[in-house]
């Protein structure tokens, strides 16, 4: 079994440890286009997009996917993958910051992601 990703971001060498798989990168290219809005979507445009973005889960013959992106779009992508029954999870991720002062004085955020497991909707 594989968790096909449905985000616009690459998995991290973590996830495809824990069974993550990429689209084909014409695939991600369609897919990050239908995961940006540049302008205020409708009802209708979102429930186009989430119909659009489950094909790529058919299409893979997916029965798990990880998904993310704007809160807004994500609802109408659940039902719409559980409709078709597959299921979507979210990557659950520790973050850990890390504060120092530079040599000019200046203080340094940096956080970094840990992959920690998937969690179901």
């Amino acid at each position: 079994m594989f968790i096909l990703n449905l985000t616009q971001h690459i998995a991290t060498p973590a996830q495809i440890n824990a069974g993550v798989k990429d689209l084909e990168p014409e695939d991600q290219k369609t897919l990050q286009i239908l995961l940006t809005f540049k302008e205020l979507p409708s009802y209708e445009e979102l429930q186009f997009r989430a119909a659009e973005i489950t094909r790529f889960a058919l299409k893979y013959k997916a029965k798990t996917v990880m998904i993310g992106g704007a809160p807004y779009l994500m609802g109408a992508l659940e039902h719409r993958l559980k409709s078709r029954a597959i299921q979507p999870v979210y990557a659950f991720t520790k973050r850990i910051s890390f504060e120092y002062t530079n040599s000019e004085g200046a203080v340094v955020k940096n956080t970094h992601f840990f992959h920690e497991g998937f969690v179901e909707v």
